[in-house]
């Protein structure tokens, strides 16, 4: 099945950012960029490009995007293709430890509450732990209250990244935003404000957001 011009300039900003920041961009964030009215144009060239078979979407997942290379389609490949291990592939064994907010922060208890079994196809990169989240302010990322989030462990962060940060003893999920006032920390949820990082608070990256499950509910 052939894809547009439009499909195709997607399809590589979806690969460019894989590559640079580890996560696909999100509907808002592709209608952003071509000048769609809504993410209901977003939506359509997304389920052209799957019918392609140029890319594979994983129901119930932010930011769930996954790059396939078919045959007949322009060479997009990339590093960060290899980043997304097709269905059958081994297994990750992740601990779940303690809660996240994504609301106001909150204490996270570090401490083992569960193992789980989980497909690499959920997550890019491979995490290396999960944290149960608590509050909603992360929901136009597709992030809610009671989602295992997987967090890939580095204190390296880029602006527009989605982390898991420390400020103080708090632990909390947003997006993080430096600039030359310094560092915020943006919700994805209209009804909660940004945490701005004063300089006398003890601020860190924990880790990087790289894809959630949603357990039944």
């Amino acid at each position: 099945m052939d894809i547009t011009d439009t499909q195709q300039a997607i399809l590589a900003m979806i690969t460019e950012r894989i590559a640079a920041d580890g996560v696909p961009p999100s509907q808002v964030e592709i209608a952003h960029a071509f000048g769609f009215k809504g993410v209901r144009a977003a939506q359509y060239h997304l389920e052209a490009l799957e019918q392609a078979g140029a890319i594979r979407r994983v129901p119930g997942q932010a930011r769930g995007i996954r790059l396939v290379a078919p045959e007949g389609l322009p060479d997009v490949s990339s590093p960060a293709a290899d980043l997304v291990p097709a269905a059958g592939d081994d297994l990750l064994r992740l601990p779940v430890l303690g809660q996240v907010a994504a609301g106001l922060p909150i204490g996270a208890d570090a401490g083992l509450h569960d193992m789980v079994l989980l497909d690499r196809v959920f997550f890019s990169p491979a995490p290396d732990y999960l944290l149960k989240v608590k509050g909603d302010s992360m929901r136009d990322e597709g992030i809610l209250h009671g989602d295992l989030i997987g967090v890939h462990r580095t204190r390296d962060a880029r602006s527009g990244q989605i982390v898991v940060a420390r400020i103080d003893e708090e632990i909390t999920v947003k997006l993080l935003k430096i600039g030359k006032d310094g560092i915020r920390l943006l919700p994805r949820n209209p009804d909660f404000a940004p945490i701005v990082v004063k300089p006398d608070q003890d601020f860190a990256v924990e880790g990087l957001y790289c894809g959630l499950v949603r357990p039944n509910r």
